[in-house]
């Protein structure tokens, strides 16, 4: 087998493995979903968001320059633009942006 077959057959295997996966829950469940599911499905965006920031924040030093600042900055944008637009990929992306822009040209 080629390189590039060996690559082909790779990429489909874990293309098929992704959409089994992602189909499994409907195909198990269909119109039976249980307590405990619905359970994980409200409370594990909010808990893997937070664990998210504080993965981003852990290294930022709030006693030496510049104390953390461009980093609060960019999240109470994020926060702000969260609040108002209710968008996750703009909130995220402005965010972003805010904090590149803060550390290339002020900081």
């Amino acid at each position: 087998m080629t390189g590039d077959m060996h690559s082909a057959v790779l990429i489909a295997v874990m293309a098929a493995c992704t959409i089994l996966l992602r189909a499994l829950p409907f195909i198990v469940f269909r119109n039976n979903t249980p307590g405990y599911v619905i359970y994980l499905g409200e409370v594990l965006p909010p808990a893997l968001i937070g664990m998210l920031v504080i993965y981003c924040l852990r290294e930022v030093s709030f006693t030496a320059a510049p104390f953390g600042i461009p980093e609060v900055i960019a999240a109470s944008a994020v926060i702000a633009l969260q609040a108002w637009r209710r968008n996750s990929v703009v909130s995220i992306l402005a965010g972003t942006a805010v904090y590149m822009i803060l550390m290339q040209t002020v900081f």
